[in-house]
């Protein structure tokens, strides 16, 4: 079943990068709105079963992060995976409200933007600001994205590194602390993901998931421990 869900989830990620040069199917449109549909029915009913700042940590994002077993890599804290394969910075806006302002955790991270790279700085930064003034006692960690290679996704790599840079920047202009994924990923001799960390270029193997982990977890220890309610 967990092998099942990951082609899915994986199918759900490479049906935006290829959705320009194919023709829709509306068939799996559908598919893709009714597995979104369920997640955002799930996230709803967590919000209804949870207290205010219950959840320590949760992770928004793309697949990436819906792949992403975060109740085994964060046994310690009570953590919340808010990552649907597929989505943009758009998809990701746009559900902001269910996604985290509804849930109130104490920290949240950002890793968004792999679906639509060309564009997502059109409201990166509007996320970040969002969230800022609607969740304003929620520690926001911003991750870059990761490192890539392979037949399709090398096709993004510079412009992943690139964007890596506006990234930092926006942390830094918001005050926000950044973990760089990419460095922890990459192959410095072919300048891609290292084998071992990917299935297929773009997405991660329980040994990228650990790299990543060991990235992310001394930052978010440090915004729990310096978390208060106003």
């Amino acid at each position: 079943m967990k092998k099942l869900i990951c082609i899915l989830l994986s199918c759900l990620f490479c049906f935006t990068f290829f959705a320009g040069c194919n023709k829709k199917d509306k068939e799996w449109e559908k598919q893709v709105a009714e597995y979104r549909q369920n997640k955002m029915t799930t996230y709803q009913k967590e919000n209804e079963e949870t207290l205010d700042y219950e959840v320590d940590i949760a992770f928004l994002g793309d697949s990436l992060t819906d792949m992403y077993d975060v109740k085994k890599y964060y046994p310690n804290y009570v953590v919340s995976n808010r990552g649907i394969g597929g989505d943009t910075t758009y998809d990701l806006e746009n559900r902001l409200q269910v996604s985290l302002f509804d849930l109130k955790p104490k920290v949240a991270t950002l890793l968004i933007g792999a679906n639509n790279m060309e564009k997502m700085f059109e409201n990166y930064e509007r996320i970040i600001v969002s969230i800022k003034e609607n969740a304003p006692n929620t520690k926001l960690v911003i991750l870059s994205l990761t490192a890539m290679g392979g037949k399709h996704w090398g096709q993004l790599k510079e412009l992943a590194a690139y964007n890596n840079v506006k990234i930092k920047m926006l942390a830094e202009k918001y005050n926000l602390p950044y973990v760089d994924l990419y460095s922890s990923l990459i192959n410095y001799d072919t300048m891609e993901i290292c084998e071992e960390y990917t299935t297929d270029g773009g997405h991660l193997t329980e040994k990228g998931y650990e790299v990543i982990t060991n990235a992310i977890t001394p930052v978010i220890e440090n915004q729990l421990n310096n978390w208060k309610l106003n």
